[in-house]
């Protein structure tokens, strides 16, 4: 009877599969939201400061690289000059670069509440942070632990820290909530009030020195439960004055203990235990996932197999089936310059999209590039190259980012072309690195760039402050604070080198932004720009014009792009859906009339200005 029952369950999943097949709809493998996500990257430390009274202090930084506190260190104001030494960098001896690792400016979740106004406004959708848990560093991916938000963040960070020492952090029975970890459920709240999706940083790969179990070990050495947790290449021996304990650091960095790729899901079988843990507190808080995160990005995600990734999807979608997961896949063979495949984690059974980096560097090579750029013909081949390597769900979710907190921002990119991208790509890794605000010609770059952002396929993601016309180079330079339109900023006019610089204004930039919320606004109301399939009409390398359509259940969008500073006219045949000769702009609002030629009216000449994209429609 069991067995009939079950052939009966069967044949109808079949039927109602078949039927949805033949109705024409997909039976999607990742989030539907994120197909039609724009995504905003937060850097919680240098987002903004909305509660000064939780600015952290020498005892919050304990832990932390360079392992001291300069004496009269203070934070640093939020719009001081960037690279001027505060009195208390001066008097250590130390330059810029070894300072800003030791630096606070006390960004925290409450200046990001404030700010969700703004992220709306401007039509963001969906909002990743860079790490936020407990952690003793500014930038957060050294873990203390991971069942806490980091008290700097939070409104009582000396009452957070008596929370903890009530509890056993194996334990999760024992685990309370700080008033940090419930004012960022306040935010996940607020967020999703709006209609807005929100992420977190997952760094699995490695702890920090101060991570609670890696202290057991370091206390208790082989007597510790959490030993197998760690890469041990010796243990201290007692007899001896000297200490011989030694672990495995992630790249080698023993800032940064690496998790051990043992046990039955290729990481040790405890950590990896700890973690479902931790899935389940912030995806589900008290049970409800309605109030928990929507997904998670994976740092480094190619240093952990992918048989616990797999494990991971499983425990992740098992609580919100329309989570997203998505990994820092880009790490591998990028050092010998070579594009890093993610297709075996975008399989269905592992992440739902990456970082892609790989547009990010097509992008970079094509327009910010001079010397070393690429054609428009290459870069559609680069582009096509993902279409044919990617399944195509997958392909649509991916996160187009031009910039991040690992790269220089894109302002400077086209500021220094012709760099190797991720590598010299500052004052302290190169000397010829300029640190100067890009110019009128270099922001028409960037806007274009932003352009082709919004117009291809994948769901683009804006790095905090890009919008508001921020420029810097590499780590730690693509990190300073948050420019607002409200606050007064120093000019930048110093140098991190000593070398000459003319001064250089540090306002919001207004004009840009509009830019940016015009364009997201035209994708949002053009559901082909996000979902439509892509196709290049036009590809012209000798005058360096680009035109491709994205087309969604017979509507169209043509996209015509002029990668030159100076102006071009282009003939082009666009046909067209309605009786009307006429296309219009979307960018400008602007119309086009078309030309009757041969008894065809479907034929147009187009002045493009320099560096112009235009939307048509």
């Amino acid at each position: 009877m069991k067995k009939t029952i079950y052939l009966i369950l069967i044949a109808d999943i079949l039927i109602s599969l078949s039927a949805l097949a033949q109705s024409g709809k997909e039976i999607s493998r990742v989030p539907d939201w994120a197909k039609d996500a724009v995504w905003y990257q937060i850097f919680p430390e240098r987002f903004a400061n909305g509660d000064k009274n939780n600015d952290p202090t020498p005892h919050d930084m304990e832990g932390a690289w360079p392992y001291k506190t300069s004496k009269g260190w203070k934070i640093t104001p939020w719009t001081s000059d960037w690279y001027k030494l505060q009195p208390w960098e001066k008097a250590n001896g130390h330059d810029f670069y070894w300072n800003a690792g030791t630096r606070r400016y006390g960004g925290d979740i409450q200046g990001i509440i404030d700010h969700l106004d703004y992220l709306q406004k401007l039509g963001i959708t969906a909002i990743y942070l860079n790490p936020i848990f407990e952690s003793p560093s500014l930038h957060k991916y050294d873990t203390r632990m991971y069942h806490h938000v980091d008290n700097n963040f939070g409104p009582d960070p000396k009452g957070d820290e008596k929370i903890w020492a009530t509890e056993n952090p194996a334990d999760p029975k024992t685990w309370k909530w700080t008033s940090a970890d419930k004012l960022f459920l306040k935010l996940i709240k607020d967020v999703h009030k709006r209609g807005m999706k929100i992420i977190i940083d997952g760094v699995f790969n490695h702890v920090g020195t101060s991570f609670w179990a890696f202290q057991d070990v370091v206390k208790n050495q082989q007597k510790s439960p959490y030993k197998n947790w760690f890469i041990i290449k010796s243990w201290d021996d007692p007899k001896t004055p000297q200490n011989e304990f030694d672990y495995q650091g992630w790249a080698g960095v023993k800032d940064l203990p690496e998790i051990n790729k043992n046990g039955k899901y290729d990481l040790a079988d405890g950590f990896a235990n700890h973690i479902h843990e931790i899935i389940k507190r912030w995806m589900a808080p008290n049970g409800n996932p309605a109030n928990g995160i929507d997904g998670w990005r994976l740092d480094v995600a190619e240093k952990i197999n992918l048989k616990f990734w797999k494990v991971f999807r499983t425990w992740v979608k098992e609580i919100n089936p329309q989570a997203y997961i998505t990994g820092e896949i880009w790490w591998q063979d990028w050092q010998n310059d070579k594009m890093f495949n993610a297709a075996p984690w975008l399989q269905g059974d592992t992440f739902d999209g990456v970082m892609n980096y790989r547009f990010a560097r097509a992008v970079k090579e094509f327009v910010a590039d001079v010397k070393n750029q690429i054609s428009p013909e290459a870069f559609a081949d680069s582009i096509k190259t993902l279409i044919e390597e990617y399944p195509k769900d997958n392909f649509y979710v991916l996160q187009n980012l031009v910039d991040s907190h690992d790269v220089d921002r894109i302002g400077s990119q086209i500021v220094n072309p012709d760099i190797w991208f991720d590598h010299y790509a500052n004052p302290g890794q190169n000397k010829d690195y300029k640190v100067r605000k890009p110019n009128k010609t270099e922001l028409l770059k960037q806007k274009l760039i932003a352009g082709i952002q919004m117009t291809m396929p994948g769901a683009p993601m804006i790095y905090y402050g890009d919008e508001a016309g921020m420029w810097g180079g590499d780590d730690p330079d693509c990190r300073k604070p948050m420019v607002w339109e409200n606050l007064k900023y120093d000019d930048e006019v110093s140098d991190p080198l000593q070398r000459e610089r003319k001064p250089d204004k540090v306002v919001f930039d207004k004009n840009l932004f509009n830019w940016y919320k015009n364009l997201i606004s035209i994708r949002k109301e053009n559901k082909s720009l996000s979902r439509g399939d892509l196709k290049f009409f036009m590809i012209d390398n000798l005058n360096k014009v680009l035109g491709y359509s994205r087309s969604l259940n017979g509507k169209k969008v043509s996209i015509i792009i002029n990668n030159n500073n100076v102006k071009k006219l282009v003939k082009v045949k666009l046909s067209k859906a309605s009786s009307s000769k006429a296309l219009t702009n979307l960018v400008d609002g602007k119309k086009i009339n078309g030309e009757k030629i041969s008894g065809d009216n479907n034929h147009y000449k187009i002045d493009l200005k320099p560096y112009q994209i235009m939307i048509l429609k």
